[in-house]
């Protein structure tokens, strides 16, 4: 039975390894799982659901490997949904790759060296609307010689229409 400490600081691991892994942290939601993981019961609910997560968080650091091996055990699962999950994920993790073009691709950056490397880093300063944003900005301007002024008794029409509709209803 794990103590109530090591149930909090393994629920504080569990958000913040999911936290790291949808900021683009990898190997920082590794670890955070792992730790996480490592201070629960192996067949607890808690450590099943961490478990999921880090089966992705081993798929988005590269360790696709560690994490086909992690949903192998967790098919043996004592919870139906982890068990399911652990399917369903290692399924498409040994999903062969498509060959894709490389403009079709985008590179989602680790972003952990940069949280490392803060300090030594400066950021450019961001600049202004460049001048295409703003000119389509601006209002065209229109000469208004060439508007169609010229009453077409569009309003009269409507109104007779309105008029013969409503009398017709009476």
């Amino acid at each position: 039975m794990t103590s109530p400490d090591s149930l909090e600081i393994a629920r504080t691991r569990y958000q913040r390894g999911k936290i790291a892994l949808e900021n683009g942290l990898y190997r920082e939601a590794v670890e955070n799982l792992e730790k996480a993981r490592d201070l629960l019961a192996p067949n607890s609910r808690l450590s099943g659901e961490i478990q999921i997560w880090l089966v992705t968080a081993y798929e988005a650091a590269g360790r696709t490997d560690d994490g086909i091996a992690l949903c192998e055990q967790l098919k043996r699962h004592p919870y139906l949904e982890t068990s399911k999950e652990a399917k369903r994920l290692q399924y498409i993790l040994k999903a062969p790759r498509l060959q894709r073009p490389q403009e079709w691709m985008t590179q989602i950056p680790d972003f952990s060296a940069i949280a490392e490397n803060r300090d030594k880093v400066s950021i450019a300063p961001k600049t202004n609307k460049s001048s295409k944003q703003k000119a389509a900005s601006e209002p065209e301007l229109v000469d208004l010689s060439q508007v169609n002024t010229k009453d077409n008794n569009f309003v009269w029409v409507a109104l007779f229409a309105i008029t013969l509709t409503l009398g017709s209803l009476l």
